[in-house]
């Protein structure tokens, strides 16, 4: 069963989208397959403390998206292929971008300065994943 235990609540982001991506990004990187059991609906809200309407409402969606398949009164399984998640993986990449441009840009950082700022800290990674 796909475990929680790592999920930490943004406050003043709506819960329902926060349980959408924690779920999309452990897909993306592998820490949640396909075939993964869901928290039941009653079980993740009780986790969570919210309203199991929020839960649904999250399940719901990403049932819509397809990354999840849920029948009434069954258990709900994380069913995933590869082209869904390339095509999550593609959407949070340029999310992630997105967002930390216009903060740049907000910052007064110009496009040579950020690219320069993201290839150092690029490489600064890869040593450190080399060290361990």
């Amino acid at each position: 069963m796909i475990s929680f235990e790592h999920f930490r609540m943004e406050e003043g982001v709506p819960i329902y989208p926060q349980i959408i991506g924690y779920i999309e990004r452990g897909v993306v990187a592998g820490a949640i397959r396909s075939g993964d059991e869901m928290p039941s609906r009653r079980t993740l809200s009780a986790l969570l403390g919210v309203n199991p309407n929020t839960v649904q409402k999250a399940y719901r969606m990403l049932e819509e998206e397809g990354l999840i398949t849920s029948h009434t009164g069954a258990k709900s399984y994380v069913s995933a292929d590869a082209g869904l998640v390339e095509r999550i993986r593609g959407e949070l990449v340029e999310e992630t971008v997105r967002g930390a441009a216009a903060a740049l840009r907000q910052m007064g950082v110009d496009r040579d300065e950020a690219a320069a700022l993201l290839r150092r800290l690029w490489d600064a990674g890869k040593k450190g994943e080399e060290a361990r």
